[in-house]
């Protein structure tokens, strides 16, 4: 959604959509099936829809820059039938808000089951991240200075993309092994602060003391609550032993702090930077619970 309302983009499987609110298709970018194995230009539902293979889909995303003039947008290739014999890939395109108009496109180098963006303050730079199921978590920063796109592809680091400090000068990254949680410099991707689950987490306290094989694993869920203060938690790998537990982590301090809430909190921790968080309710995820510190 664009952050004045009056447009909102859509990441489908075969196009991305732009729709105005009284359901207008301002336009639209086609491009090739997000089906791996398929390498057709589908036209229409009809073509693919009693297609047993076609149920379940990769997928795509698009996200506003921070002034609502550009969308970005990560697509399978090919974008038009003329490009077919050039192959299937993953591509990352830029493209005006205002009228659809292609600005620039680079090869994404990944194959990807999913992925979301993240916008920084400066509407010319946007972060992606990707994911490739079991066979990795590609992070990709990208830079638009009115006339080239520049990409910034962390070769050989797989990283989940999970949030930035409000000024954009740090962003928040969980390596796809949930062992590292680290903070970057975003001007060059620079790591300035980080922790390690198996060594700076301790055990769960409710864990037998024998059991050599209890290793605390950072969610993939988190973000800065201010500045330079994050959250995360260990909710996923401590539910095997109790109650999940989340973490204070101020930049310049390497002992998380734990989080002791009023009563259980099952739920991973979300950020929205405003020194709040949210956690979803234990028996009905529909009910949400805003936090603050004491």
């Amino acid at each position: 959604m664009a952050p004045d309302g009056s447009l909102a983009v859509f990441a489908g499987v075969h196009a991305v959509r732009a729709v105005e609110p009284s359901g207008t298709v301002r336009w639209e970018i086609r491009h090739g099936c997000w089906y791996g194995a398929c390498q057709e230009m589908h036209q229409s539902y009809e073509e693919y829809a009693d297609r047993p293979d076609h149920k379940y889909p990769e997928r795509g995303s698009a996200g506003f820059s921070s002034d609502g003039r550009l969308v970005w947008a990560h697509v399978r290739g090919p974008l038009s039938e003329g490009e077919l014999e050039d192959g299937v890939i993953d591509e990352w395109l830029v493209v005006s808000a205002d009228d659809g108009r292609l600005l620039a496109r680079v090869d994404a180098l990944a194959a990807a089951a999913g992925s979301d963006h993240l916008a920084h303050p400066d509407p010319g730079q946007m972060g992606l991240s990707i994911g490739e199921g079991q066979d990795g978590a590609p992070l990709r920063w990208g830079r638009w200075d009115g006339r080239t796109l520049t990409v910034n592809y962390f070769d050989g680091q797989d990283l989940v993309l999970i949030g930035l400090n409000p000024s954009g000068e740090r962003f928040m990254t969980v390596s796809h092994d949930q062992v590292s949680l680290a903070v970057h410099n975003t001007a060059d991707g620079s790591v300035l602060a980080q922790w390690d689950a198996e060594s700076d987490v301790p055990r769960h306290p409710e864990a037998e003391p024998e059991n050599d094989e209890v290793w605390p694993a950072w969610d993939w869920a988190g973000g800065f609550l201010d500045e330079t203060t994050l959250i995360a938690g260990t909710v996923e790998s401590d539910e095997e032993w109790g109650a999940g537990r989340h973490w204070l982590l101020p930049t310049g301090q390497q002992t998380p702090e734990q989080i002791t809430y009023p009563f259980p909190v099952t739920s991973a921790a979300q950020a929205l930077a405003d020194g709040t968080w949210y956690t979803y309710a234990t028996s009905d995820f529909g009910v949400i619970h805003l936090w603050t510190r004491a």
